[in-house]
């Protein structure tokens, strides 16, 4: 894949450089600033940007901001932040950015949360294909902040489970082994869930309906 990383810290952006073409990727632009970053997305069209979100001149949310209007601008660039922390007021936008058509994934990462390098690069790779991979960690703060208020309130605690492991980008039967109960079971809640929330059953986006419902 062609790749057009952004982060501030010198020695991470070569480390994820390294970690990127040693993997068989192309870094067509490594860049310290999300104003860098826009300019090289626009001229190089890359498959990938991969992005922190604090970076100068505020170091408050101009990544965040940045993959944004790359994934509304440019959508079939797969965009993927990493973080050292849970932008809660940005996140649901930025999962429910791409306009209708758009056939990129986008992916939110915890720095301190990834394990291991081949576990990044297979979330890489998942974004890549088009689809959404959220730590888990920001699935649980995000859903924690409504718990007690609107339609939420209205789920039962195993369709809060189903609804956390969907937003992480669990599959039924990925969702199915994790709670130890059969695929049929995590369709019926799955229904429930759709139905509460007023989101469509047959919408291939729902990790994206999903946090943008969050966003109240």
């Amino acid at each position: 894949m062609r790749i057009v990383l952004a982060e501030d810290a010198a020695l991470l952006r070569e480390g994820l450089v390294g970690i990127l073409e040693r993997a068989g990727h192309e870094v067509v632009a490594a860049v310290p600033d999300a104003d860098a970053l826009l300019v090289y997305v626009a001229r190089e069209l890359p498959d990938v940007v991969v992005t922190d979100i604090r970076m100068p001149p505020t170091h408050t949310d101009e990544g965040l901001r940045a993959a944004a209007r790359i994934r509304a601008e440019h959508p079939d660039i797969a965009v993927m932040v990493l973080s050292a922390y849970v932008a809660e007021a940005y996140v649901p936008e930025l999962l429910d950015s791409a306009p209708g058509n758009a056939t990129s994934g986008v992916g939110y990462l915890l720095k301190d949360r990834v394990g291991h390098v081949r576990e990044f690069l297979d979330s890489l790779d998942r974004v890549a294909a088009g689809e959404t991979v959220v730590d888990p960690q920001v699935v649980r703060q995000l859903l924690g902040r409504r718990r007690d208020d609107g339609p939420l309130a209205t789920l039962t605690d195993r369709e809060r489970e189903v609804l956390a492991l969907m937003a992480e980008g669990r599959t039924n039967g990925s969702i199915a082994d994790e709670l130890v109960v059969s695929e049929a079971a995590v369709r019926k809640h799955v229904g429930n869930i759709f139905a509460k929330l007023r989101l469509d059953p047959a919408s291939d986006r729902r990790v994206s309906a999903v946090l943008a419902y969050l966003r109240g």
